[in-house]
């Protein structure tokens, strides 16, 4: 596949920095329900700041109160320090002068109670605002992913049939389903855990300082180190999480490719060469995801070490506060809760950052895709398509998929209204990219191709496709019912308008038989049908929508013994009436084309019937010996 590139855009800049403003940029459209998140993520942290402050002021009602009780009453808490000290208890005295007391009284449990009922109603407070915060900032993702999807489907039916022709399905498919559900992952922590870690840390710092700025700095220390580990192995680990999207890309494409190829497999017996080449996709997925996965698990352990040292530090720090008489027992407790509630966001956020890594390499491979090149826009006034006989002429036809292969070249060919014209030739000659072109799948490089007078680049292309039916080679049905299929082409056919191409199309013979008849449902085995039903199935699809010029892509190839018969009576009465091309190896099926053009290497060789071919004994009669 064509490597893609991440492109610069309106949205943010190139490379990593820019894919990421415009990931997060989906989540702008949400602005109002953001804001409320913000307000209830401020609450959500404001009441569980308040938690540390109001434990600690439990813990000094009951060192106050135990204290006390071995004081004698009637003295006033300045003479019971002074007692302290003239005992030689300075610790003591200097932790209990930290803390309101009354001698002789012990502890207050009256007034721990109510401070433990406080500490109650605040979690709860905080839980059920956290409760509701985690409600809506989902509700938020959900909907940017739900919009994005559309985008990526309404893209994928504007894209150019060549985007396809050079994408395997399964990488497209990748990128639609396993990279947009990872970057929902990462907009869904990037709402929950950096907002309220970026909250968090803020408010718990103001506290901090409060409380001891001396303390506050040596919990500071910590924060550059964590930041320099976090964007040092982020770095390191940024390629290495776009490499594993990739590998799993090709391993869907290869899987998606064998799954629909399982038969075929199976038939020449190459069970063995598609197991080593999933094999290798598989390990090849493995090593960059498990390389991704070793690096950026390196970010949380390092930090963690880093803010452990760091209580280690407050601790020893604090004790020592606490015999000076500088700060209480329960400030220090409160502290260290702190120091924790501070050091969980950076090691949440540092641990976060690998899967933003994940998520912003899976959002440059959805960008690529939407920002791929659009088929050309039709004309800002489109000619009117008014009812086409089916007179095609090409005039000087040239086109090319790639700059340095040029595959048509300087065609030019008429075709009058009801004729039936039959384009052979060895693959690679241009036969199918012939009818891709009149259905306007492909730009020209130059020259016309007109349609009953009219230049198809003046037409709308919805309205030119609706006047040419196609039969490609590989016929596609969908899953569902087969009256369903049958009317893909015109949705707002009756049932017997349905009926009546299926009977013209020889369909009705095999429907009869089935139990459920047109209501049978065709699964991705469909239904058990025969390739020459499923041919028949199609050739009524496009009966049904009544088209000016019929397109046949080597409708014939894939046909079944059994039902080949009814397939050339059902394509008679189809091409009756219509201007109609058929693209087709088997020159056993054409011969009564009322004009065989003859392609090679993008040329038209030859022209003629049947028997003027044959008896000029050029290309086309050395195609009939072979």
């Amino acid at each position: 596949m064509t490597p893609l590139t991440d492109p610069t855009t309106e949205n943010g800049g190139p490379g990593q920095s820019g894919t990421a403003r415009r990931m997060f940029g989906l989540l702008l459209p949400f602005k109002g329900r953001l804001v409320v998140v913000g307000l209830l993520a401020v609450v959500t942290i404001g009441l569980s700041l308040l938690g540390p402050v109001l434990l600690g002021r439990a813990t000094d009602l009951v060192v106050a109160g135990l204290v006390s009780r071995t004081l004698p009453g009637g003295i006033s808490d300045e003479q019971a320090v002074a007692q302290l000290r003239e005992r030689g208890e300075d610790t003591l005295a200097n932790v209990i002068s930290t803390v309101d007391f009354v001698p002789g009284q012990g502890v207050d449990f009256s007034a721990l109670g109510r401070l433990l009922l406080i500490v109650v109603g605040v979690y709860l407070i905080g839980a059920l605002s956290m409760f509701f915060q985690g409600r809506i900032d989902t509700r938020i993702v959900q909907d940017a992913a739900f919009t994005l999807r559309e985008r990526i489907d309404a893209k994928l039916t504007r894209l150019p049939v060549s985007y396809f022709d050079r994408n395997p399905r399964g990488e497209v498919l990748s990128r639609v389903s396993n990279d947009v559900d990872n970057l929902q992952r990462t907009m869904q922590l990037s709402i929950g855990q950096m907002l309220t870690s970026v909250i968090s840390v803020f408010g718990v710092l103001a506290i901090m300082l409060v409380i001891s700025a001396e303390l506050a700095v040596l919990v500071l220390v910590c924060v550059p180190l964590a930041l320099l580990l976090a964007a040092w192995l982020s770095k390191r680990a940024m390629p290495k999480f776009g490499e594993q999207w990739r590998s799993t890309g090709a391993l869907s494409a290869h899987v998606e490719e064998m799954y629909s190829g399982h038969s075929l497999v199976t038939a020449f017996g190459r069970q063995e060469q598609a197991a080593r080449e999933f094999a290798g996709h598989n390990e090849n997925t493995y090593r960059s995801s498990f390389g991704a996965q070793a690096i950026s698990g390196l970010i949380e352990p390092g930090i963690r070490f880093i803010t452990d040292l760091n209580y280690v530090l407050v601790a020893v720090a604090g004790a020592l506060r606490v015999a000076t008489g500088t700060v209480s027992i329960g400030e220090v407790q409160a502290f260290i809760q702190y120091a924790g509630m501070f050091s969980r966001p950076i090691i949440d956020v540092a641990a976060f950052s690998g899967q933003v890594q994940s998520g912003i390499a899976s959002a440059r491979r959805v960008f690529e895709l939407l920002d791929e090149p659009e088929e050309p826009p039709s004309p800002a006034t489109p000619e009117v398509v008014p009812p086409v006989w089916g007179h095609v002429e090409f005039s000087h036809v040239s086109f090319r998929y790639t700059p340095e292969k040029p595959l048509i070249e300087d065609l030019c060919l008429t075709v009058t209204p009801g004729q039936l014209v039959a384009i052979v030739g060895p693959t690679g000659a241009g036969k199918t990219t012939l009818g891709n072109l009149l259905l306007r799948f492909h730009e020209l490089d130059s020259g016309r191709i007109l349609v009953d007078g009219r230049d198809i680049a003046r037409l709308h292309r919805e309205e030119l496709r609706s006047a040419i039916g196609l039969v490609p080679q590989d016929t596609w049905l969908f899953e569902g019912t087969i009256a369903e299929n049958i009317a893909y082409g015109r949705p707002d056919a009756t049932w017997d308008e349905v009926r009546d191409a299926a009977r013209a199309m020889c369909v009705d013979r095999f429907v009869r038989s089935l139990p459920d008849g047109y209501d049978t449902v065709l699964d991705e085995e469909h239904g058990g049908l025969s390739a020459g039903e499923r041919q028949l199935i199609a050739l009524a699809r496009a009966f049904l929508a009544q088209p000016a010029v019929l397109l046949l892509d080597e409708a014939t190839s894939s046909i079944d013994t059994r039902t080949e018969v009814l397939v050339q009576r059902a394509m008679a009465s189809l091409r009756a009436g219509r201007t109609s091309f058929v693209i087709a190896h088997r020159l056993s099926t054409i011969r009564d084309a009322d004009l065989i053009v003859v392609m090679d290497e993008g040329e038209v060789v030859e022209r003629g019937t049947h028997e003027e071919l044959l008896a000029a004994q050029g290309f086309y009669a050395s195609l009939c010996t072979k």
